[in-house]
């Protein structure tokens, strides 16, 4: 049996996820980063997108994430998100509805503080819909 890791990923407002997994995949700031067991220690943050628990070679848990910080040791990974949901239950209705607000507002928007804080509600509505689209592949969103 693999040495496993341990992974929580915790919001504002609860304890989404824990659950020990030989790896775990995390959509880091500067790029896609694994954790598995015996990683060195690392503090990094957190873009939208996909994090995937898996079992193996399987994903076994997909989690979207709108941005945050990972914090990674020997025996655990925990993921600090703004905003997090099952995978399962992201619709591309949703996520489009959402990119389609972002893009009015930032069009609305009279200054650049506004521009960009709606530009970054596009880039996660950009991230759900293509964690819609890779749902049930596996596939990294």
């Amino acid at each position: 049996m693999a040495e496993m890791v341990h992974f929580e990923l915790v919001t504002p407002t609860k304890l989404l996820f824990a659950e020990d997994a030989e790896m775990v995949v995390v959509p880091g700031g500067d790029g896609d980063f694994g954790v598995l067991a015996g990683h060195a220690p690392l503090m990094a943050t957190v873009r939208p997108g996909t994090v995937d628990i898996y079992d193996g070679a399987k994903v076994t848990h997909q989690l979207f994430v709108e941005g945050g910080f990972a914090e990674v040791t020997a025996e655990r990974c925990t993921v600090l998100a703004e905003e997090a949901m099952l995978v399962e239950d992201l619709s591309s209705e949703t996520a489009e509805e959402r990119r389609q607000t972002a893009i009015t507002v930032r069009d609305a928007a009279s200054d650049d503080a506004g521009r960009a804080a709606a530009e970054q509600q596009i880039l996660i509505a950009d991230a759900m819909l293509a964690a819609v689209e890779a749902k049930g592949r596996g596939a990294r969103a």
